[in-house]
């Protein structure tokens, strides 16, 4: 059974840092995702890293945010830096084949693709 469960969440200052992580038990993965929901706003990922450790995120977070990943530890990390109140949200990590990540190769985003899903962690930034 697939268990991804995210901590590092909380409440911090604009400008300031966090690292999310997310331990993954039950199986391993060379794709995997972060994501973020705020309230009455529609899921939207932030970092995806594949094979080769390739990486790709979008504009509205490029240049702040990091996804990494040990795998002796199988762990995913998302470091974000410069923390903006618009970053208030729960953030998600997700897993599955690859194939389900077109985002890494010049695709849409589309989280109903991936399979695996952690219960969030939450992040609140304030002013």
């Amino acid at each position: 059974q697939v268990h991804l469960e995210e901590s590092g969440g909380g409440s911090v200052q604009a400008g300031g840092s966090l690292r999310l992580s997310c331990r993954v038990s039950g199986g391993t993965f060379n794709c995997m995702s972060w994501w973020r929901q705020a309230p009455g706003k529609e899921r939207e990922g932030v970092a995806a890293l594949g094979l080769d450790d390739i990486t790709t995120y979008p504009d509205s977070v490029k240049g702040r945010f990091t996804i990494s990943k040990d795998n002796v530890v199988n762990t995913l990390y998302l470091d974000i830096n410069n923390l903006k109140p618009e970053d208030t949200a729960m953030y998600f990590c997700a897993a599955d084949l690859c194939s389900a990540f077109p985002m890494l190769y010049g695709g849409r985003w589309e989280p109903s693709r991936i399979a695996h899903w952690g219960q969030g962690t939450s992040v609140t930034v304030s002013s």
